[in-house]
């Protein structure tokens, strides 16, 4: 088999092409979890919690410039190395409410997949009809 027809037979192969729908999908919806939890949780988080702002959560590794204003993108902006904490509890959020959302898709489609219908049962082989007739007659 040449190269080129084993590389096309591999390429049109279901899996191969769900596997790229997922992914294309996946990232689709990824930005759509980024932009709730971003615009939507983390705010009212950050308002429960005493008008905490989450992004603006880190520890500058060296001094910080003076007149740099105390944000995060400022402080990136001077150069200044930081520990973005704040940055990755969103993240880590986004994460968990990502996976808990695909956890749910995919058990409502394993819900939703007709389950396969009991194989027949096999037909019984002729010697063993024969020697069960064998053993009825004696039986008697």
């Amino acid at each position: 088999m040449s190269f080129t027809s084993e590389f096309k037979e591999f390429a049109v192969k279901g899996n191969v092409v769900d596997l790229a729908v997922g992914v294309i999908i996946g990232g689709a919806f990824g930005k759509i979890v980024d932009s709730v939890v971003n615009d939507l949780i983390m705010p009212i988080v950050g308002r429960v919690l005493g008008n905490l702002n989450f992004a603006d959560m880190f520890i500058a590794l060296k001094d910080v410039p003076p007149g740099t204003a105390m944000t995060l993108e400022a402080v990136k902006k001077a150069g200044v190395p930081v520990f973005a904490y704040g940055n990755f509890i969103t993240i880590a959020l986004n994460f968990a409410i990502l996976a808990l959302i695909i956890f749910m898709m995919v058990k409502q489609i394993n819900r939703l997949k007709k389950e396969a219908p009991p194989a027949p049962p096999a037909a019984t082989p002729e010697d063993v009809l024969l020697l069960r007739e064998i053993r009825d007659s004696l039986r008697k």
